[in-house]
């Protein structure tokens, strides 16, 4: 077994300090300054991990495996199928994520507004992603457009369902977000 970098531990002391504060005091409330002294780093070292204060919340692993996904789907099915169930198929073959942490974050940004709003600003890159690979493998750009965001609107009401659940898994969430607009592969 591996042990954390000094950054790792870092990184991770500066996540767990920022969800304690924004769980108790809420997040427009609390600053940099004091999530750094929480994790007992300097606001400097806060801004070496993280760009920005709502960038400890925002972090998003998975689009490089989403859009690889439906660009290895066929290229005959219709845009919407392609991304649907690239993106589904993407979800089953990904680990749980380390539900904890992941989930809390999520259920911060589901209850603040500024942050619901910086999650479809975030989620706008997976969605340019998207509509480019839908468009290179042939797809019109309207079309591919309207499919990536009605695929990735369900996709972000999954993860607030399971952020704001008591239990389950976030891969059932998410089939269960995709269901809504029916496409079972």
């Amino acid at each position: 077994m591996e042990h954390p970098t000094k950054r790792e531990r870092t990184t991770a002391a500066l996540v767990h300090a920022a969800l304690d504060l924004f769980e108790r005091g809420g997040y427009e409330q609390t600053t940099v300054g004091e999530i750094a002294r929480a994790a007992g780093v300097t606001e400097m070292t806060f801004f070496r991990h993280f760009p920005t204060k709502e960038a400890v919340l925002l972090d998003d692993p998975y689009d490089p495996e989403l859009i690889a996904a439906v660009g290895a789907r066929p290229a005959s099915e219709p845009p919407f199928l392609r991304a649907a169930r690239g993106v589904r198929g993407a979800w089953r073959s990904l680990p749980e994520p380390e539900t904890p942490v992941i989930r809390r974050r999520i259920r911060i940004i589901a209850l603040t507004p500024s942050l619901r709003g910086a999650m479809w600003r975030s989620t706008g890159n997976t969605e340019r992603a998207l509509v480019e690979q839908l468009v290179a493998d042939g797809g019109a750009p309207a079309v591919a457009r309207v499919a990536a965001a009605s695929v990735l609107a369900a996709l972000v009401s999954g993860l607030y369902a399971w952020a704001e659940a008591p239990d389950g898994s976030l891969a059932e969430a998410i089939e269960l977000a995709l269901d809504v607009i029916d496409v079972r592969p």
